[in-house]
């Protein structure tokens, strides 16, 4: 393998890792954001999978609308081609019935030339002629005992529209019972019959049985509740699957869909069904130039039980999923914060005295360090206050140490308590050894802070025999000064210290302080600017 290969590898792996490194300082830094992260992932896929099962949904309704649509848009052509077979044949029958020489021909022939297209009609209930007084003067098949019988058609609304309105054209009648077929339930379709001199000389008929539009839906399922329907324009019912309670021929016109049905050409909606109640999704057309509606209308309950299969199962799976993945993100952030606490009261016992609470000497070396940096670029003076408990070994070897450790505890609330600063810092040293940083601090008003934490000490008049003062006293070392580039907080601090030595020296429980140019090593001699005891011998 090229070494180029090898190496860009290498910088990939090596990329990897600082990410992961970064990310796991992140999570250890906000150890909640490992739990806020995880249940906002899973809220995120939650939504995502809500938002795609609810677009699945929308999918499901518009395919059902789609397939409403072609299935009413099949049976609206069929009855629409059918309609036109149907005219054309009644146009041949008015042709040769106005003829006068048609009915000087032989009852054969006479039957060839008026019905001969008519026969190739389907689902026809028969043609016939009716004369202007409404009986039939001739049929398709023969109609001798109805003829003998004089069953007369008079009354029916189509022969009365004819008779009435010349430009009636083609004629759609309303469902009626036959009164040559048994009652069979048929729909006429009639046009005029002109005498030579235009006056109105009777109807030619086709009856259409009803069957017919029952047998174009009968092919179509639409589901268990789906509900499949013609209708005529004025609210008839012709046929319907399942079959309606009011059967057909019954008026729908009182029903609130059937508005909708009349006022448009064509649409699709969804709504509730008046008769049971249950939603469907209703797909309507008017077929062509004629009186008639065709309506499919699947319901919504049918169309999405398979999405809501799919979805239960999704939303299972999402919520179980995802729900777990919350509770570990959430169990992973509480062990974080566990950690993280954990690991900051390890880091604040590293750099606290367990006695006395106050930092410990590596608190306190760091944090001169920074000062002397800060105080360099800011120029501005830095003090450092070195206390020390007078004969403090004579206290423990009288009173014990668990007395000793008492009044380190003491001495060092004392001290916290002077410093009320949030920039200053006060730590033990060593043993009974306590230094106090001030930034931004000037030596008058460091040399003030030393002196009224040891007034306060001394105040408090703790016991302690065999000494000259008779109670637990302090020393202190005050230095100060404007540090220089290229000097260090640890030669400020050996300042503060010999100045405490100073103060032990020349009788203890009293406060010496120097301001110190930061050039070269401290002096040995602290300077004569220091205060001194009640009790301290002079200097």
């Amino acid at each position: 393998m090229p070494k180029r290969v090898l190496s860009l590898r290498l910088l990939v792996r090596r990329w990897a890792m600082v990410r992961a490194r970064a990310a796991t300082r992140l999570i250890g830094n906000y150890p909640f954001f490992a739990g806020l992260s995880g249940t906002l992932v899973a809220t995120v896929m939650a939504i995502l999978t809500y938002a795609a099962l609810y677009e699945g949904r929308a999918e499901e309704l518009r395919h059902a609308a789609e397939n409403s649509h072609n299935l009413v848009q099949l049976i609206s052509n069929d009855i629409a081609r059918n309609v036109e077979i149907y005219d054309l044949s009644l146009q041949a029958v008015v042709t040769a019935a106005q003829q006068p020489q048609t009915w000087l021909m032989p009852e054969a022939l006479r039957q060839r030339v008026l019905f001969d297209r008519a026969t190739a009609a389907s689902n026809l209930g028969g043609a016939y002629v009716v004369d202007a007084t409404g009986h039939v003067k001739a049929s398709q098949r023969a109609v001798a005992e109805a003829v003998a019988a004089g069953v007369s058609f008079a009354d029916r609304d189509y022969f009365v529209a004819h008779q009435s309105d010349p430009r009636a054209g083609l004629f759609f009648s309303k469902p009626y019972r036959s009164r040559l077929r048994g009652g069979v339930l048929t729909i006429g379709l009639t046009r005029r019959i002109d005498a030579p001199d235009g006056a109105f000389a009777g109807v030619a008929l086709l009856g259409v049985r009803l069957d017919y539009f029952q047998q174009l839906l009968e092919r179509v399922d639409l589901g268990q509740r789906g509900h499949l329907f013609i209708l005529m324009r004025d609210g008839t019912l012709l046929a319907s699957k399942p079959p309606s309670q009011r059967g057909a021929g019954a008026s729908y016109a009182d029903l609130p869909n059937f508005a909708v049905f009349s006022r448009r050409d064509a649409g699709t909606y969804t709504a509730h069904s008046a008769l049971d109640g249950v939603m469907r999704i209703y797909t309507f057309a008017h077929v062509g130039n004629t009186p008639v509606i065709v309506v499919a209308a699947p319901a919504v309950a049918d169309v999405l039980a398979s999405w809501r299969r799919r979805s239960y199962i999704a939303l299972v799976m999402t919520t179980v999923f995802g729900g777990a993945w919350v509770v570990v993100s959430w169990v992973l952030a509480f062990a974080l914060r566990d950690k993280v606490v954990a690991e900051g009261e390890l880091l604040r016992l590293a750099v606290t005295d367990p006695l006395t609470g106050l930092a410990n000497r590596r608190a306190f070396d760091r944090r001169l360090a920074e000062e002397w940096q800060h105080a360099v670029r800011e120029r501005t003076p830095l003090s450092v206050l070195f206390f020390d408990i007078d004969h403090f070994k004579l206290f423990n070897d009288t009173y014990g140490h668990a007395a000793g450790d008492e009044v380190l505890a003491f001495v060092a609330g004392r001290i916290a308590a002077g410093s009320r600063r949030a920039t200053d810092l006060v730590a033990r040293f060593g043993g009974e050894e306590f230094v106090v940083l001030l930034p931004g601090t000037t030596l008058d008003a460091a040399t003030r802070m030393a002196e009224k934490i040891r007034r306060r000490i001394e105040s408090d008049n703790l016991t302690l025999s065999g000494t000259h003062h008779g109670c637990v006293t302090v020393s202190a070392g005050c230095a100060s000064c404007d540090p220089p580039a290229g000097g260090s907080g640890a030669k400020l601090l050996i300042a503060a210290d010999r100045l405490l030595y100073e103060a032990k020296e020349a009788g203890r429980n009293q406060v010496r302080s120097q301001q110190w140019t930061g050039d070269g090593t401290p002096p040995l001699v602290g300077s004569e600017a220091g205060t001194r005891g009640r009790d301290a011998p002079a200097t």
